[in-house]
């Protein structure tokens, strides 16, 4: 490929026609910030059209890989293009997503209504990855109806995924303790659906009600958050789960839905900036951050406002390396 990567031209096409290969180039340049990415930003301005995007979290062992297997065979039968981005836990070696999700929905990997994608969480927190916003949003501009994001699942760190979907589904199963889990994280105040998966196995009509319990406990919200029973493996409750998530996005009035895409651009811009902010900090002098760490424990500086300075200082140095790099 050409250093300076392909044009806005060309993704602005490509993607309309629903070519897959410009929707992974354009993702891929996305997440790996190539010089390309602004061509990506450029050809999906004005594009959207709104994309139902739904979050689906839960602790690790809920099974949510293959309940977003059975919900994507589902939309399928009612005619959605789907698109789904598996935030994968990284390689130690390599940095790269570890692509399970991907070869547990390989079932879908013929089906051009389907794109599937692992993102590399990276250790960025929050159970998403950084690049996570702007692949909503370009395969929203692809033609995808409906945008699932399944995140990693830590069961701790989930809650970012509420800043980015339209409907977050919240994932236990029985006997796992995950209710309590849930209420321990807090990410049983974020859910608009709740589901008990393999829910043919014991236990799961006491982990029914425990949730039912946690959430009346809950704060009082306008939409009453259900809770939908389902088995993967037979794809039983996958229609009524549908149904429900489709009630939930018809409840969000227009402005809420015109807003999703600047809200997502907003985390995108703060997290971009958090990031930049971390890299120039080491461009700072370590004896600059070494001294006021001594003021710190000195007691003659407060923690706060030599935060604010060593800020200071790393825009400083951003500008200092973006004017030598312009020269």
């Amino acid at each position: 490929m050409r250093k300076k990567g392909y044009s806005s031209e060309y993704y602005e096409n490509a993607l309309a026609e629903g070519n897959r290969v410009a929707l992974a180039r354009a993702i891929t340049a996305v997440e790996s910030n190539r010089a390309d990415a602004t061509s990506v930003f450029r050809a999906i301005n004005g594009k959207l059209s709104g994309a139902h995007v739904i979050g689906i979290t839960g602790a690790p062992g809920a099974g949510k890989s293959t309940l977003v297997n059975s919900y994507v065979t589902e939309l399928r039968k009612r005619g959605h293009k789907v698109g789904v981005i598996a935030i994968d836990p990284s390689s130690p070696f390599s940095g790269g997503a570890i692509l399970g999700d991907r070869i547990r929905m390989s079932e879908h990997g013929a089906d051009d209504g389907v794109f599937v994608r692992s993102l590399a969480a990276r250790g960025h927190l929050g159970g998403l990855s950084k690049a996570t916003a702007h692949v909503v949003d370009i395969m929203d501009a692809a033609g995808m109806d409906v945008v699932i994001i399944e995140t990693v699942g830590t069961g701790q760190s989930e809650v970012e995924i509420m800043e980015i979907a339209d409907t977050v589904i919240v994932v236990s199963a029985p006997g796992l303790g995950d209710e309590i889990q849930a209420v321990k994280a807090g990410i049983l105040e974020i859910a608009d659906i709740m589901v008990v998966n393999k829910a043919d196995m014991p236990h799961v009509d006491s982990t029914y009600r425990q949730l039912k319990d946690a959430i009346s406990f809950g704060p009082v919200r306008a939409w009453k958050v259900p809770i939908v029973k389902t088995i993967s493996t037979t794809g039983d409750g996958f229609e009524e789960l549908a149904d429900i998530s489709d009630a939930h996005f018809e409840t969000l009035d227009e402005a809420e839905r015109e807003n999703a895409a600047i809200n997502r651009m907003r985390k995108v811009i703060t997290t971009t900036a958090t990031n930049f902010l971390k890299v120039w900090l080491k461009s700072v002098s370590e004896q600059k951050i070494n001294q006021l760490s001594e003021q710190v424990l000195r007691g003659d500086l407060g923690l706060e406002q030599a935060s604010r300075m060593a800020a200071n200082l790393a825009v400083d140095a951003g500008e200092i390396n973006t004017k030598n790099q312009r020269n």
